[in-house]
């Protein structure tokens, strides 16, 4: 078996084990759900409802699902239960498709800009600082110099992990004392990736959504901060969610989305979980990109998202 094969065998077994409680949860809906029954009807359809809506897929998602897969069983006329799961998946991925139309970008692929600037949020708790320090290790593998920047100065606790993930990975990360200024950690990061001709910067940010007025100002601050080092800063605003918390998920990315203009998700805990469906409800919704999704604690287990892998492991 060649290198490439076996690196890709073993993400896909990753993808598996993470998803394994969500399609354990699913099936056995599925199964319940046409049991007895030889073709797709009306009562098969109201029950496949049902099964989404309870895997965390979201109402306004599972409603479209449902109603593509009606046009197809109107279309081909006699569809039987046996069919139903290729069909799901075909139009699901169908649906991923159309609110993600780039192709997955590796942690080896090229950067656009260089430094690029990544921007992380989301609430305490979601395993955003985690994630950073996955990124940060991904991307050193890759061969990219990072540089970390600890803008969460309102937790001894975030900057203290932080670090911690940074020594992991093998990164600098550029910090001040507590309560320091957000945006001057970050224009301290960026100007110190920038003189010392690093590839990605990553800047934490405070988790907090007590006041969205508040939290809009500083993410704007701090956006306005880093432009005065790199112009078009930051390339990209990562929000991290818990898959684990299901529908809560879907309320923080609608305050984030409000405050902030979030271009990428990262889905974390997914391993878990039999909530895995929330990944096709939020990309649905919102409109924004599912970028990576975390499978479990190891560097290894933050995964970019492919959404046809993701639904092929799901439903296979």
């Amino acid at each position: 078996m060649g290198l490439f094969n076996f690196f890709n065998k073993e993400k896909k077994e990753t993808l598996d084990q993470g998803l394994a409680k969500t399609k354990e949860s699913v099936f056995s809906k599925l199964t319940r759900a046409v049991a007895g029954k030889s073709k797709v009807d009306d009562e098969v359809l109201d029950n496949l409802e049902e099964v989404l809506i309870t895997s965390d897929v979201g109402v306004e998602t599972t409603l479209r699902i449902i109603e593509r897969i009606e046009k197809r069983v109107a279309q081909d006329k006699y569809v039987n239960t046996t069919e139903l799961n290729t069909i799901l998946k075909d139009e699901i991925a169908s649906l991923l498709a159309e609110n993600n139309s780039d192709s997955p970008i590796d942690f080896d692929s090229a950067l656009p800009t260089k430094p690029y600037v990544i921007m992380v949020v989301g609430v305490n708790g979601v395993g955003k600082t985690t994630t950073i320090g996955k990124l940060a290790y991904q991307f050193t593998k890759a061969g990219k110099k990072v540089y970390l920047g600890a803008a969460d100065t309102f937790r001894a606790a975030a900057v203290d992990q932080l670090v911690i993930w940074g020594e992991r990975a093998g990164v600098p990360v550029i910090k001040q004392k507590m309560g320091a200024d957000p945006a001057s950690v970050a224009y301290d990061t960026i100007a110190s990736a920038k003189a010392n001709d690093a590839d990605v910067v990553i800047i934490d940010t405070a988790g907090r959504l007590h006041n969205k007025i508040n939290l809009m100002n500083e993410l704007t601050k701090i956006k306005n901060v880093m432009q005065k080092v790199v112009p078009a800063a930051p390339h990209e605003v990562l929000l991290v969610l818990d898959g684990s918390t299901g529908q809560n998920a879907f309320e923080q990315a609608k305050q984030f989305t409000k405050a902030t203009d979030v271009t990428a998700l990262a889905i974390t805990k997914l391993d878990g979980t039999a909530k895995g469906g929330v990944v096709i409800g939020i990309s649905d919704q919102f409109k924004i990109p599912v970028k990576y999704i975390g499978l479990g604690e190891g560097m290894e287990h933050l995964q970019v998202f492919d959404r046809n892998e993701f639904v092929a492991s799901l439903f296979e």
